[in-house]
Parts: structure tokens; sequence; C-alpha cells
């Protein structure tokens, strides 16, 4: 429509207008770029970190620095602290200059607030393409406030990269297979977990929580400025707690009947919507792990009468963050085992989500228990199972990734919970029950009384005289102190590395050339028979992911010579295989024709089991006393590709 009405102005005025087209352009091009965008968390002059988007409630928060945690790289890495963002991918940016042969470090997709979502892809380039090898594909920080996935993913990569040429089981896993790693996968909601009180576990996207019709108008307040969201005890004629008898220091706090207690206890906040709840509605509320595909629920629905799923989104995969996972994960299908972390029961947590486990192809099933065993003796986890009977207790869970990794994608997938919320590991005082009272004795003696921040005095601008204490909410009831993270980290990381190496492995075995007629024609059919090795364990596919066709069956192809079937009078032909299923059979030359005349052959070998051969046979018939050379190759999707071998009919 512009240009249209250019055509019918008067000449001196297209002039005009062309003139200041031109002028505009030149201008544009002498105009400096804009500033990168400086995001809150790395302005070292910013007081506040801000998160985007309109909401009901505030959207800013006061800065903090904690002790527990690296912000600025130091010259080598260490996991004594937990690590920002910026921290971590520099440490990425760093090893991906480094070893430029093992690792590419690059963007998978865009956060809510439009953060760069980072990943790196981790194998040995001179050994095969990434995509040519099975792989694996490890996740952390999905939950913002359950940074312990993020610091496991980090172990692994250093454990990884840096025992590469030095540890001859990893140079063997790098060589062979691919790992692909990404340790922030909501980096939005990660900044604002590190660098403020808040403690939200979903993404920033404003949500209305509690159903008033408002956008995070009541979130979580550090009304003492110490840099956590406490719990807040007051004394009160209604109360409903007395002061735990057990614990000599008076620090913690026992429930009773409503109306026999000396004082009640809030969350560190105030009443911001007038409802009479305090700190129902913070930032975001939206779950990650409840928006993938599979068995998507709404979290409304018009009946009354259906199943929903709070925190689902608007629709399956509605946020970046999921779907970078997503078309990631199915742009590489030789992806074959999953483990997207977070924290805390501890558990190896597994798919089903909205099924008992006996619902899956038991040949699967008996794959998961597996690992069940092999994660329960590497990390000490007391539980291992899957999410709707294990962990659910019947319960359904919607949109959840380990269904989307099993009944989807056909995949190996753990969605693993780290760290054990600070629990006492054992009965401290000898009473026979294990409970917060152990829970206190341990802070005493194992955490110096570090993880209890004591009750202090504080006005409450609503409540008046009150105390502000309780457990470290960020550093030990959801996240391992800062002195325990490498523990948990590493174990976990080393259960990931555990299911690397049980990927399937392809091998060239015997190749055997049978002579089995001679005809008066002067013509004599040949018996090709292709052998190849899965040293692995793991079969070639699951039946699941054949099932849902995430997976080709394994492909065999030979290829003879070209000139053996040139010319009028070609040397050499394929015979059909008897019982062979014509769509399993695809013959072509190499220049692309169809039907009579080709020098290739590829048939479908089906999926090799673990520690196992398969073989095929081709039939060849050749016309005169001739020598004929040809290659094998095997192709699959998740287990890889061996590369040509040469082979002579003779």
């Amino acid at each position: 429509m512009y240009y249209s009405n250019i055509i019918i102005m008067k000449p001196v005025i297209k002039l005009f207008i062309l003139l200041f087209v031109l002028t505009d352009s030149l201008q544009a091009q002498i105009v400096k770029p804009l500033d990168e965008v400086r995001w809150p968390e790395s302005d070292s002059t910013a007081k506040y970190h801000t998160v985007n988007g309109f909401r009901h409630g505030v959207n800013f928060f006061p800065k903090v620095k904690y002790t527990e945690v690296e912000y600025t790289p130091s010259s080598t890495l260490t996991f004594d602290k937990f690590h920002s963002a910026d921290v971590v991918y520099h440490w990425m940016r760093k090893w991906a200059e480094l070893y430029p042969n093992l690792v590419d470090m690059y963007e998978v997709g865009r956060s809510y607030e439009g953060r760069m979502i980072y990943q790196i892809t981790l194998t040995n380039k001179d050994t095969g393409k990434a995509t040519e090898k099975p792989a694996a594909f490890f996740e952390g920080g999905r939950h913002s406030g359950e940074v312990s996935g993020v610091e496991s993913t980090l172990w692994l990569m250093k454990h990884l990269i840096e025992g590469y040429g030095k540890d001859p089981q990893i140079t063997k896993i790098i060589d062979k297979n691919t790992i692909y790693l990404r340790p922030v996968n909501n980096p939005d909601g990660h900044n604002l977990y590190m660098h403020t009180a808040q403690s939200n576990r979903s993404t920033v996207r404003p949500m209305d929580n509690d159903g008033d019709g408002l956008l995070d108008e009541d979130g979580p307040e550090d009304l003492n400025g110490d840099g956590y969201i406490l719990q807040v005890r007051y004394k009160s004629p209604e109360g409903s707690y007395v002061i735990d008898p057990g614990d000599p220091k008076g620090r913690l706090m026992k429930r009773v009947e409503q109306g026999k207690g000396d004082y009640n206890v809030e969350s560190e906040g105030i009443d911001n919507d007038g409802d009479g709840r305090i700190n129902e509605d913070g930032i975001g509320g939206l779950d990650l792990h409840r928006n993938y595909a599979e068995n998507w629920r709404p979290m409304q629905e018009a009946t009354g009468r259906g199943w929903t799923q709070g925190g689902a989104g608007e629709f399956p995969l509605s946020e970046s963050e999921t779907r970078a996972v997503f078309t990631f994960l199915l742009a590489n299908p030789n992806i074959y085992v999953v483990n997207s972390m977070d924290t805390t029961v501890p558990m190896h947590l597994r798919p089903p989500s909205t099924a008992p486990s006996s619902a899956m192809f038991p040949e699967d099933l008996k794959w998961y228990e597996l690992f069940d065993g092999i994660g329960k003796n590497i990390t000490g986890y007391a539980r291992a199972g899957d999410v709707y009977n294990d962990y659910g207790n019947g319960s359904p869970l919607f949109g959840h990734g380990p269904d989307f990794g099993y009944w989807y994608y056909g995949a190996i997938w753990y969605g693993d919970e780290i760290w054990n919320s600070g629990r006492a590991s054992k009965d401290y005082n000898n009473d026979g029950v294990i409970d917060d009272i152990d829970r206190m004795i341990m802070n005493d003696e194992e955490y110096d009384g570090k993880a209890f921040i004591d009750w202090k005095p504080f006005k409450h601008p609503l409540l008046g005289e009150v105390e502000t204490g309780g457990w470290n909410p960020k550093f030990f009831s959801q996240n391992p102190p800062a002195s325990q993270i490498e523990k948990w980290a590493a174990n976990q990381a080393l259960f990931n590395l555990e299911m690397i190496k049980h990927l399937p492995e392809l091998q060239w075995d015997n190749f055997e050339i049978k002579k089995l007629k001679t005809y008066k024609q002067d013509s004599t059919d040949y018996q090709v028979k292709v052998s190849y090795r899965n040293a692995g364990k793991l079969p070639t596919a699951l039946r699941q992911a054949d099932l849902v066709k995430i997976v080709r069956p394994d492909q065999v192809k030979i290829s003879l010579v070209k000139s053996a079937f040139e010319g009028e009078n070609p040397k050499a032909k394929f015979l059909p295989e008897p019982g062979a299923i014509p769509q399993q059979e695809r013959q072509r030359s190499r220049s692309g024709g169809e039907g009579g005349g080709t020098n290739e052959i590829t048939r479908s070998a089906g999926f090799a089991r673990g520690e196992s051969v398969n073989s095929l046979t081709f039939t060849i018939r050749v016309y005169g006393n001739l020598e004929i050379e040809g290659t094998a190759t095997v192709s699959t999707t998740r287990a890889g590709v061996l590369p040509e071998k040469s082979f002579v009919i003779k």
C-alpha cells in the first residue's frame, strides 16, 4: 500500500521522499549499535533485581549476595559453593575455547524474559559427527530454586572434559558417544533465586495462583532485610504452636490444636491482597515440569469433573523453556538416556506419571528397574521408582517430563530429585524416631548450628513485635549447604555417567560370502551375510520408541561398484530375499534412480539386543567370472552409524 501511494504522487513529492529515505538510510549506517542487554544479575551497579511482565504486585527486589554462592569466576572451578549462571556460562565458554575438538557451546532458545539458554555438545569430533553416535542429555535448573541440578550438570561437564585423555574410560565414552548438557534451562528463575531472597521454583511468567483475578500480587517480603524469607512467630491467645520442649534452646516450634498454643507461625511477609493468607501468590507459578505434550491437562476445565493440573500453562509446550527441550530432542533422536534434575526427596524418579509401571512394555521396564538399583547403589537414595505409584501413591502428574520421555519419546528418562530437605540421617537422641529434634541435633553437631537461623526480634508492620527465624530456606531446606553440594552433585552425576556406559555400541562382526549356485549361462548366485554386533548393554531402541516411531529399525546397506551395473549387459544384480517385506527393502542407484540396474540395497534389520549379533543376508547374481568390490554400512537412530566396511565377491 505504501509503494502504490508513491506511484500516484507528483514527481517532486516522489523525489523528496526518495531523498528522505536515502538520507535516513545513510544515517542508519553510521548510528552506533545499541548496547547489549544488561541483565540486573550481571550489572554490579544495580541495587534491585527486576523481573519482566505485567503483575499486580512488585516486580523488583533488593539484590543479595550469598556467601554460599560464587558470583565471579575464579581461576579454578570448585564445588564448595554454588555458582551463578554467569559463572556457569564462563566455564562453558572457557571449555569450548580450550577444547574445540570436544566441546561446542551454543544457544538453544530464549527464556520468557529473553535470556539465552545455553547448552554444550561434548564428543570427539575426530571419531564422527555428534548426530551419528548414541547420545545422552542432562539438564538442570528447570525449577528455579532447585539449583542442585545445575551443580550436578556442571560437575559432570568438568569431570568428563577434564578427564578426557587422562581417564581411559572417560576417553572411550567421549570418543564413542555424544553428551548434551544444559545446566540452566530456566535462567530467569535461576537468577531471581540466586540474587534475591525469593525462593520460587517456577518461571517468572506472571500467574494468578490464588484465583482472585490478580497476578503475582501477594509474594513473600524479606521484611528484616537479611536475605531470606524466613518464618515469623508471634504470641497469640489463639495460637497453634508451642516451643518444642525437646529443643533446650527453644528454636523448634511444635504444632498443637488451635487455641491450645502460645504462638502462631507465618511465612515472612504481609497479606498484600487482604484475603487472610500470606505469600500465596508470589512471582510466577507455572511449572515447566507440567508443560510437556504427553498427557497434558489444563489448569481448569469446563465440566468440573475432569482432570486438571496446576501450573500446566495455557497449552502444551506454551513455555519457550520447555519447547527448547522438546524441539531439540525431536531434532536429535539419537538421544537415548535423559535426566532432568530437580530437588528434593531424594529419589531416582522415572515414568510412568499417570499409570502404574505395569502399563509399560515389560522389556523396557526391566531396564528402568535395573537403573533404579544402580542409582540407589551409587547415590545412596532410599527411593527409586515411578512417579505414579512410588512418588505419588497413585496420584497422577500430568504433562510431566518422565511421561513425555517414555511414552512420547521412547527413551530412558529420569527426573531425579537431589538432596533430602535437610532431614536427619539417623536417630541422634536414640528415642526410637527420626524427627525434627534429630534434625536440630544434626544441625548443631554437623553444621555448627548454621542450618537454622536463630529467632531474632523484629517489628512487623502489621503484627507488631514478632521474631523471625527458621531453617535456611535456600541452602538447607531446598538445596544442600554449600559444604555438602559436591557430594550430592557428584553422586548424581556418576549415576548419569553410568547410564551413558549402558548405551548401545555398534561394532562390525564377520562377513560371510558364500557361493550358492552356478548356472550354465555363466552366472553365479552369491550370498553375502553381513553381521554387526551391539557390544553395548541397551538394545538399539526400546520397544516404546519403535511403537511411537521415534526411531527407525536398524538399516543395513550394501553397495557394489557402480561399473558392474552399467551398460546393456550389467555384470551383477540383486535378487529378492525370500520372505523379505517389500517396504523393508529399498534399491537405488547412486544417481538416485529406483528399480532395475541398482547398485545399492538397504534392508531393515530390526533392532539389535544388547551384547548380541544381528545378521542379514543379501543374494547377488554375478555374470561371468568376475570379482566385484562392495561396501556395507549400518545406520541406526539411537545406536549411531557404523562406517563403511569393504568386501569382495569372488
